[in-house]
C-alpha cells in the first residue's frame, strides 16, 4: 500500500494545479499574422493562440491545410478580419465543423469600397488616397465590394482591438477583466501612434505625397494620413511586364508627379525594378502591407509595422 507523504500530497497537488492551468488557457485561432499579433498582446498568457497564415505569407491566396482544418476544428474562438480579406476561410470552417465563437475583427468599421478613389480623374490632382495606373483590376483581390485592409489605419486598429477584446471576454467572461485591461493599454499605444503618423507625414509639402505601389493595401492609410498610393494596377506582379503595362505606369508617373516607387514584403520585384531602369524613379524601401515580417525583422509587430513603414516613406519623400 503506498504510503502519501507530504512531498508526495505536494506534488500531487502541484501536478493538478499546473493541469488545471494549462486546461484554463483559450483556444484561440487568427487568420494572419496581424490579427495574430493583437489577439497575442490582449490574450497574453491565458490564451493558447495559433496563426493560420504567418509572417512573410500572403493570406489573399492561402490554401488551408489539413492542420489547419484541426486547429479550427479545436479552437474556442476565431478571430478573421472579415471584409472579403479570408476568401477560404468560409470553406474551412465549414469544412472543420468550427463551433466556437467567430470574432470579425472589423464589424462596426464602415468600409472604403475598392472603386473609391480610384481612377483617371485623380490624375495630377493632390489627391490623399489610392489611384490606380492602368486598367481597374479588382479582380486581383477578390475581396468583393469593399477593401478590407482597414488596420493600415492606426485610428481604426482601435476597433480592432475592442472587438477582439471583447470577443475573448464573451468566451471566458472569469477572464474579461484582463482581456480589457491589456486591450486598453494597447489602444493607448495606437491612439499615440496615430498622432504621430499624422504630424509626421502632415508635415511633408502637399506636392511630396504621391508614391506608387505595387498592391492595392493603402487606402486607408492614404486617407488617414494624406498620402496618395498610386496602385500598379495593368501588371500581374508575378510575370514580366508588358510593353503596354510599363506605358500606363510611366503615364500616370509622369501625369501624377510621382516621387517614389516601393516594393512590397510579399511582392515579386521584378516589375518594380524593370520601371525604375526605364523610368529613373526612386526605389524607396520596402512596404508592410498584409504581413507583418519574422521576429528578427523591421515590422515583427503592427506598432512596429506602421513606423516601420513610416521612416520609408519620410527617407523617400522629403
Amino acid at each position: 500500500m503506498l504510503r502519501i507523504t507530504p512531498l508526495l500530497a505536494a506534488l500531487a497537488f502541484l501536478a493538478g494545479t499546473s493541469g488545471a492551468a494549462a486546461q484554463e488557457k483559450l483556444s484561440v485561432v487568427a487568420t494572419f499574422s496581424i490579427l495574430g499579433d493583437l489577439a497575442r498582446q490582449i490574450g497574453g498568457e491565458a490564451i493558447d493562440l495559433r496563426v493560420l497564415v504567418g509572417p512573410e505569407q500572403d493570406a489573399h491566396g492561402y490554401d488551408p491545410r489539413p492542420e489547419d482544418q484541426k486547429s479550427v476544428a479545436a479552437a474556442e474562438v476565431l478571430i478573421a478580419n472579415g471584409l472579403g480579406f479570408e476568401s477560404w476561410l468560409e470553406r474551412l470552417s465549414e469544412s472543420a465543423g468550427f463551433a466556437g465563437r467567430l470574432v470579425i475583427a472589423t464589424e462596426g468599421i464602415t468600409a472604403l469600397p475598392w472603386r473609391e478613389e480610384h481612377g483617371d480623374e485623380h490624375s495630377g490632382e493632390e489627391h490623399a488616397g489610392e489611384a490606380h495606373a492602368g486598367e481597374d483590376h479588382d479582380s486581383e483581390h477578390d475581396h468583393g465590394s469593399f477593401d478590407p485592409h482597414a488596420f493600415q489605419d492606426a485610428q481604426l486598429v482601435l476597433t480592432y482591438v475592442d472587438n477582439i477584446a471583447s470577443g475573448l471576454a464573451a468566451a471566458r467572461p472569469d477572464l474579461a477583466e484582463k482581456f480589457h485591461h491589456n486591450a486598453n493599454e494597447l489602444k493607448q499605444s495606437f491612439a499615440a501612434l496615430d498622432a504621430e503618423l499624422k504630424t509626421a507625414l502632415g508635415a511633408l509639402p502637399a506636392n511630396q505625397r504621391r508614391v506608387l505601389t505595387s498592391h492595392d493595401a493603402f487606402s486607408y492609410f492614404g486617407r488617414a494620413y494624406g498620402i496618395a498610393f498610386v496602385g500598379i494596377q495593368s501588371a500581374g506582379m508575378d510575370d514580366e511586364p508588358t510593353a503596354q503595362d510599363l506605358r500606363d505606369v510611366i503615364e500616370a508617373i509622369e501625369n501624377q508627379q510621382i516621387r517614389a516607387v516601393f516594393l512590397e514584403n510579399m511582392t515579386d520585384p521584378r516589375f518594380v525594378e524593370t520601371l525604375a531602369r526605364d523610368t529613373g524613379i526612386r526605389i524607396g524601401g520596402t512596404l508592410y502591407a498584409d504581413a507583418l515580417s519574422g521576429p528578427d525583422g523591421p515590422a515583427p509587430d503592427l506598432l512596429s509595422l506602421f513606423r516601420h513603414n513610416q521612416r520609408e516613406l519620410l527617407k523617400a519623400l522629403q
